[in-house]
């Protein structure tokens, strides 16, 4: 049985994983987070008072940093050595800690098998910054989604208030620029639009709708698999 893999990239507050969790739910896909996954490293780096500036320290963690991906009721949480961080890893700081380690090459390599794996083995909507161009080049369906800074931080602006998280709108949009930057010009797998990718700009459009753009390219891409 040939699994379907889909591919989504896009920049930060793009609503990747909201959309692409949803998108999943209703094609009856597991769902992936890849950038979970560097933000739980983030959060041990961070814990440890590791200097994210200094790749080798960085690097010299990861023989002590176990990440799993699993489904709770449906839900996925992100497990660092055994304990849930599913919460403590969608922290603002841990935006710019994620965005430091996944520029090491040694720590792109550790969660490169598990992003693999977890595609090999079932139909998966997987979003993350180099899914389409580096973890799954042979996907069946490549998908850049984006949208305008402002609208992006407006969005994550939102969402981290519904939780409780003080902050302020330029805070989110300085750290949103400054994590674009980052990552379209790290050295290890930047930030970029696949070639064969289909591009979903999503700044005029409701979740409801960007859902359904999503699924839309799904379902035209899989008629033709």
């Amino acid at each position: 049985m040939k699994f379907i893999s889909v591919a989504i990239d896009g920049p930060v507050g793009a609503g990747k994983s909201t959309a692409a969790r949803e998108c999943a739910r209703r094609l009856g896909f597991v769902y992936c987070d890849t950038g979970a996954l560097y933000r739980a490293v983030g959060v041990f780096c961070v814990r440890e008072g590791v200097d994210l500036s200094e790749p080798k320290q960085v690097a010299g963690c990861l023989d002590r940093i176990k990440v799993e991906i699993s489904l709770v009721d449906g839900i996925q949480h992100v497990f660092l050595n055994g304990e849930d961080v599913s919460e403590e890893i969608r922290l603002p700081q841990m935006s710019m800690a994620a965005s430091a380690v996944s520029a090491v090459p040694e720590v792109r390599k550790a969660l490169l098998g598990i992003q693999r794996d977890i595609a090999e083995k079932n139909n998966v909507v997987m979003d993350g910054r180099d899914i389409g161009t580096v973890v799954l080049p042979n996907a069946d369906v490549k998908i850049f989604l984006t949208a305008k800074p402002e609208i992006r931080a407006k969005r994550r602006y939102d969402e981290l208030a519904k939780k409780g998280v003080e902050t302020t709108f330029d805070e989110v949009l300085n750290d949103l620029n400054e994590r674009d930057y980052n990552d379209s010009h790290r050295a290890e797998a930047p930030l970029k639009m696949a070639e064969d990718a289909a591009l979903a700009d999503t700044s005029e459009l409701d979740f409801e709708q960007s859902v359904e753009l999503i699924c839309g390219i799904v379902r035209e891409r899989r008629d033709v698999l």
